[in-house]
């Protein structure tokens, strides 16, 4: 694999001929469009050359114009009443198989989140590694803007979400999973059964599943894609409750003297 990582390089497997790119969304309609943004932009990245993108957005129970926002920007919508994001990935991913069914070889499936944007070389970066024969690369997420006045609920996120990274810029092979930065081969997500029908840690299911089915998988920080810092999100028990939760474990007094968080 890519100096970058330091990870010892896979065995080399055949290069994805498209990729379809994943997004759930429950009344995204703010927020969508600067993912959908990103996505594109990634899309055109000249390390993805002439490989075919497409992009679907599952709009799930939606009761504002996500689905014309997506539609608008180009993406194949898929509209779901589940109330679940595993089964709404799922969908998305099976749609987009579907739609890319008549390409000659694999598909490179990338998932990200409709609160997240993907830097510009998100998908080449993705693409570069299954080149390298990884069957799925498992990445990092960087928060959005924080709100004002609260830089002990950042510093204390930060602190708690790189406890493992080791010192000296050595490559971290980081134990975070996120549905907002995951990338999988067709053929290794198929063998795995893909995206768990499950309301919560979803994305960890299906690596869980990845790794009993023996399928290469890379932990990189190398390209981290940033979301939204907002706690109050679409799916309970995710990120954003995650967050909820570490504000309410800052003491007040500390977060209004300046005193250190423990």
């Amino acid at each position: 694999m890519s100096g970058r990582s330091g990870a010892v390089r896979a065995p080399a497997g055949a290069a994805p001929v498209a990729v379809a790119v994943v997004i759930p969304a429950r009344d995204e309609e703010a927020l969508l469009p600067a993912a959908l943004a990103s996505v594109r932009a990634a899309a055109e990245h000249p390390g993805v050359g002439a490989t075919p993108v497409l992009t679907v957005v599952v709009a799930d129970t939606c009761t504002d114009a996500t689905a014309a926002v997506a539609r608008a920007a180009g993406a194949r919508v898929v509209p779901v009443g589940f109330r679940n994001v595993g089964r709404s990935r799922a969908a998305g991913v099976l749609t987009a198989l579907s739609s890319l069914g008549d390409v000659p070889g694999p598909v490179w499936i990338a998932s990200t989140d409709a609160d997240s944007t993907v830097r510009p070389d998100w998908l080449a970066h993705q693409l570069a590694r299954a080149a390298e024969g990884w069957d799925a690369v498992v990445g990092t997420v960087t928060a959005d803007r924080w709100p004002p006045g609260k830089p002990h609920l950042a510093a204390r996120y930060q602190r708690l979400y790189e406890t493992t990274r080791p010192p000296s810029g050595r490559p971290w092979h980081h134990p975070h999973v996120h549905g907002a930065n995951l990338g999988v081969g067709s053929r290794a997500y198929t063998a795995a059964g893909g995206f768990p029908p499950a309301a919560l840690d979803e994305d960890r299911g299906l690596v869980d599943a990845l790794e009993r089915t023996g399928a290469r998988i890379l932990r990189t920080a190398d390209c981290p894609v940033t979301t939204s810092t907002r706690t109050t999100p679409r799916a309970q028990g995710g990120f954003g409750d995650h967050l909820a939760n570490l504000e309410r474990a800052v003491p007040p007094l500390a977060a209004s003297s300046g005193e250190p968080v423990s």
